[in-house]
């Protein structure tokens, strides 16, 4: 690795990428690739960047960004247009860890990037390369191997550029765009201010004293415009409009006419009495929902009452088992009357009370769970020995009837027959006899090849002496 570091030039200029892996620390060949180092500059100082994702992940191979859509066909370039490539000779796909333009063809390269996770020498001269990852960032490259992607390479949880800073900057003329467009506006706005009209000055003596008349003279004009304007009711000496409103606004009276008085007082009656009536009619309707939900609690209680009689009645019926008071001839009446015609059911209790009474009449005494096992052991022992003491002509005549019964014992387990037979106890394993042959060395057979090393001693003098043979047999 160290030949391939000394064969890439020196690097000018340093971009960091703060990512959701890590951080990136990219340093530039700007002599090398100008266009594509400018361009990559110039956006991460705008903060173009910024928020980005790795929008096509190929293992062991790249991780794609810089597309401010997230698609994978956005992007701009600073100088409006894509610019072309920049090919070094120092410059190769031969290690993790490189910058490279994205681009979808020749000359075609805008902001989207992407950083090498191998060696790629099939992107030689078709990708510039413009940068590269330095110092112990280049372990957060290891992390974009571990993300999943789907089946179009597109990453289920991509990560994302939080931020680009510019820690080295090899190009001093560079102005952000964001910048640009600031000044013009601040620009704009002072040009704007300084045509805003201004206070006459009469003191000057372009105006003189006439002009200062007729000042006064718009103004009170002026005055005269801004009044409130009147209506036909106001102008007009039409006897039919009215100059009274027909609204009554509040303050407008201090006192009530005595009629009006009479009238207010009925319309406060009848109101009351409407009131009255639409409350009754509420009493009325609310007593309908009100019986019915009282009837519904009424149901509630009746079956919650039940529930608690069965849950009673049922822990007697356990306490009952348990402590003995129900027979098992009572228990067995039971389930026979509660099973009805379900056979099945009738006998898996039978069993079942079966094994409760042996369980019941088991020794609590002395003896074990492992000496009872233990002695069941010792009596298989004792009937094993006992089979296996038979005479030597009752076991020739068994090994005889055996070969007989071969066919009998198929037939028996095809029609489901038990087998009650205990001849296995004293039943022996025995295998067939293989001969050893002896091969002799010189005698050739078809299966045997014989394998020739010409770098062996003994090949090159057989090889030697058959040479004379023939030198021989010539002559």
């Amino acid at each position: 690795m160290s030949n391939i570091y000394i064969q890439e030039p020196p690097t000018n200029g340093k971009v960091l990428l703060r990512t959701t892996c890590g951080d990136i620390d990219v340093e530039l060949w700007s002599k090398e690739a100008p266009k594509a180092c400018r361009n990559f500059v110039q956006l991460c100082m705008e903060g173009y960047y910024d928020g980005t994702i790795f929008h096509r992940i190929v293992k062991g191979f790249i991780a794609q960004g810089g597309d401010p859509t997230g698609s994978g066909t956005g992007g701009e370039s600073i100088y409006g247009q894509p610019f072309k490539d920049e090919f070094h000779q120092r410059l190769r796909f031969l290690r993790r860890g490189l910058v490279a333009m994205a681009n979808a063809g020749p000359n075609d390269n805008a902001s989207q990037f992407f950083l090498t996770l191998a060696a790629t020498p099939e992107l030689y001269n078709k990708h510039t390369i413009f940068g590269k990852v330095a110092g112990n960032t280049v372990y957060n490259l290891a992390k974009f191997d571990d993300v999943e992607v789907n089946s179009r390479e597109r990453p289920l949880y991509p990560p994302k550029i939080l931020h680009a800073e510019v820690l080295g900057n090899p190009f001093d003329d560079i102005i952000p765009r964001s910048l640009r467009t600031s000044k013009e506006k601040d620009g704009g706005k002072k040009e704007k201010k300084s045509k805003s009209k201004g206070t006459k000055n009469f003191k000057l003596l372009s105006f003189g004293e006439e002009a200062e008349v007729e000042e006064e003279a718009l103004i009170e004009a002026s005055k005269d415009i801004k009044v409130k304007s009147k209506s036909a009711h106001d102008v007009g000496n039409d006897e039919r409009l009215s100059s009274v409103p027909a609204l009554d606004t509040p303050g407008s009276h201090l006192a009530m006419p005595a009629d009006k008085e009479e009238d207010a007082a009925g319309a406060e009656a009848v109101k009351k009495k409407l009131k009255r009536t639409a409350n009754e009619a509420k009493v009325g309707e609310d007593e309908g929902p009100v019986e019915l939900f009282g009837e519904i609690k009424k149901q509630k209680a009746e079956q919650l009452l039940a529930l608690k009689k069965e849950v009673n009645d049922l822990k007697k019926q356990i306490r009952g088992s348990k402590s003995g008071q129900v027979s098992d001839e009572q228990a067995t009446n039971s389930a026979v009357e509660e099973a009805g015609v379900n056979e099945a059911v009738v006998e898996f209790k039978k069993e079942k009370l079966k094994y409760i009474t042996e369980k019941k009449n088991l020794k609590r005494g002395n003896e074990s769970r492992e000496a009872k096992t233990l002695a069941i052991l010792s009596k298989f022992q004792v009937k094993l020995q006992k089979a296996q003491e038979v005479p030597e002509e009752e076991k020739k005549e068994e090994e005889e009837e055996e070969k007989r019964e071969v066919g009998k014992e198929r037939s028996r387990t095809e029609e489901g027959e038990t087998e009650d037979d205990k001849g296995w106890m004293s039943h022996r394993l025995h295998f067939e006899g293989h001969e050893v042959k002896v091969r002799d060395a010189n005698v050739q057979e078809a299966d045997i090849y014989e394998i020739s090393d010409p770098r062996n001693a003994m090949t090159q003098r057989r090889r030697e002496a058959s040479k004379l043979k023939m030198q021989h047999l010539h002559k």
